[in-house]
Formats: structure tokens, sequence, C-alpha cells
């Protein structure tokens, strides 16, 4: 599947290891419960970890000085829990790292997905970075304050003074 990243299509250099397989050399993204074994092969190339929807990103809090990307998965596009893993990683843990989502997604949330803090969609086969890329561009005016450090505009950070 192609790899979405600042409005391009980019060659996806990292192995996504199952959890039976034996952990190869190389940039490899792994599931939490073998986080521990990725980080024990020191020098061997470049570490992400694949978290589900019911995994909690507290859980990498002492690994993420030494994890350089973060998967997250939508198993439905009505499914929000990738969007408050994003942003939690960005906001509470302040991780630096790439964040990619897998798995089902619209190209309506792709502007959202970015002010969460997301920086990689692996996007369906097929699909059109042109469509992705006027989804990001469809909205121009945020009123919600974002990990992109915009400053939002509208009424909610207008002073109201009393009469």
């Amino acid at each position: 599947m192609p790899l979405l990243e600042n409005g391009q299509i980019v060659e996806d250099g990292w192995t996504l290891v199952q959890d039976d397989q034996a952990l190869p050399d190389g940039d490899i993204l792994v599931p939490l419960a073998r986080l521990s074994e990725g980080l024990g092969r020191n020098g061997k190339g470049r570490l992400g970890v694949a978290l589900k929807p019911d995994e909690r990103v507290e859980e990498l809090k002492e690994a993420l000085p030494r994890i350089d990307l973060v998967s997250l998965t939508f198993p439905i596009f009505r499914d929000g829990r990738a969007f408050t893993q994003a942003r939690s990683l960005r906001e509470h843990l302040h991780f630096a790292g790439s964040v990619r989502v897998t798995g089902h997604f619209l190209p309506d949330q792709y502007e959202f997905l970015l002010r969460c803090g997301v920086s990689q969609l692996v996007i369906p086969e097929g699909s059109d970075p042109a469509v992705w890329q006027k989804a990001h561009e469809r909205i121009t005016v945020a009123y919600q304050p974002s990990v992109l450090n915009e400053r939002p505009e509208g009424f909610a950070f207008r002073r109201f003074l009393s009469p």
C-alpha cells in the first residue's frame, strides 16, 4: 500500500514483523508485545512499534527515546481511538518521531489526522494522492488548537467583555 507523507507518495523502508517471525536487520515495525525484543537488537536498524487501538500509548513512555516510528490502526473509519493515541504521543509524551496510521480512514479525515500529530498515512492501493491533497487544502480555518502550533481563529479565542 502507498505511504503518504507531506502530501507525497514516499517509499516505505519499514518491515512489519509478525508475532511469529524472527526479527530481521534493518528498519522494523514490531507489535507492542515484542517491543523489548526489538529494543534488544542494538545497532541493527531503526525501531518502530505498531499499536492496536486498545493499547495505551503510555506503555511506550520509557522506550520512546529509542523508537523512530509509532504506527496506529483504524479498524473502521468510525473508530477514533487512533486520533487520541496520536495526540497523546505528541502532547503528553512529546514524541518527535514519525506517527503513522493504517487501516480504514477517509480523505476527509486527513487534515484532522495531521492536526493530531500524524505524519504518515498508509493509503489504499490505487488511491490518487491528489484526492488526499485536495482534502488537506479544503480546510483552511481551525477553531481548536492542535499539535501543529498554529493559531486557531474564531470566537473560541475572542475575549468577551461583560457590559
